[in-house]
């Protein structure tokens, strides 16, 4: 089965329990496979590469913005500011795996591996 049926059968079972398509089916994700990277739903990505995904995303992107608006002119060392973004970006990428993993429980959804689509 290639990625993209695999794909369409995780957002198929993921539409029928009634989330939010934001919530299975994130912008961000949307864009990656635009793109053609083949990254799967996060209810179906494990809880460890969910949180490096999220956790590395958050850590860049909000440690640039807090860099440039606040902890440049504060006089905050570069390192400190690297540990600072780290660590929120690891405590961000554990909640939203957390999330995810709840999700995946509530809903009985079944592994990537053994996502079959309707026929």
């Amino acid at each position: 089965m290639t990625i993209n049926v695999q794909r369409a059968a995780a957002l198929a079972c993921l539409a029928k329990t009634g989330m939010w398509r934001n919530s299975y089916e994130p912008p961000l994700l949307r864009l990656l496979w635009r793109l053609g990277l083949n990254v799967p739903p996060p209810h179906f990505a494990g809880f460890i590469v969910t949180t490096l995904f999220y956790g590395g995303f958050f850590a860049l992107f909000w440690g640039v913005i807090m860099w440039f608006f606040t902890w440049s002119e504060s006089g905050m060392s570069p390192t400190g500011a690297a540990g600072a973004a780290l660590f929120a970006g690891v405590l961000f990428g554990l909640i939203m795996a957390s999330y995810y993993s709840w999700g995946r429980r509530k809903h009985r959804l079944p592994g990537w591996k053994n996502l079959l689509p309707k026929e």
